[in-house]
């Protein structure tokens, strides 16, 4: 295949930015960018260890679960999963971090990059809490820089749409993907597993 490996040669497939786009990165979290977070349910998170080895993974609760703390520094709660604690490792050997924010029924999104840290105040991880369970740990974002993405990815997905919506049992379960994957698991016990983990163990 043919291969792009040069800046010269993608601005030439590409072209230039316009000056709007070029221009509509910010250093702070202003109005628009809080007024967004606080309506965000979900986030994804990208972090990448220092062999620049990447990851991505998504958090999501009740919208304003991201605290925005000032003009440059938000809190992410982290809430018990599988204790892989991918993007934790990550961020202790390399603190960059991107942030996708996105809004059900809103096409545009909010793009944040900073760096990122650990912490485990137990004030901090309280003011977190969801039906009484504090957080496990937050990551505390320090922002480089904020800006919008346009709606063009989810208009041409049709990611909000109902009709897009699949029927759930036309694709394999977790369970039977991972009874599949993972020799000697049982795909009815881990749905049932998962099923238990889902209603009881969410915080």
């Amino acid at each position: 295949m043919s291969a792009i490996d040069s800046v010269q040669s993608l601005r030439a497939h590409y072209g230039e930015p316009s000056e709007t786009a070029q221009r509509k990165q910010i250093d702070r979290l202003d109005e628009h960018c809080r007024t967004l977070i606080a309506a965000a349910p979900f986030v994804v998170i990208g972090t990448a260890n220092a062999r620049g080895e990447q990851d991505v993974s998504p958090r999501g609760d009740p919208p304003g679960f991201v605290k925005v703390l000032d003009d440059r520094h938000l809190l992410i709660p982290d809430r018990p999963g599988n204790r892989r604690v991918d993007s934790l490792s990550n961020l202790l050997e390399n603190p960059g971090i991107g942030l996708l924010f996105m809004i059900p029924g809103m096409t545009e999104t909010l793009r944040i990059n900073g760096r990122g840290r650990i912490v485990t105040d137990p004030e901090v991880l309280a003011d977190l809490a969801v039906q009484g369970k504090p957080a496990v740990s937050a990551i505390l974002v320090e922002v480089e820089t904020a800006y919008m993405h346009c709606g063009k990815a989810l208009i041409r997905s049709k990611l909000w749409a109902q009709e897009s919506q699949v029927d759930r049992k036309s694709l394999p379960s977790l369970g039977r993907i991972l009874a599949d994957q993972i020799q000697g698991l049982n795909a009815r016990e881990q749905e049932e597993r998962l099923e238990e983990a889902y209603r009881t163990r969410l915080y």
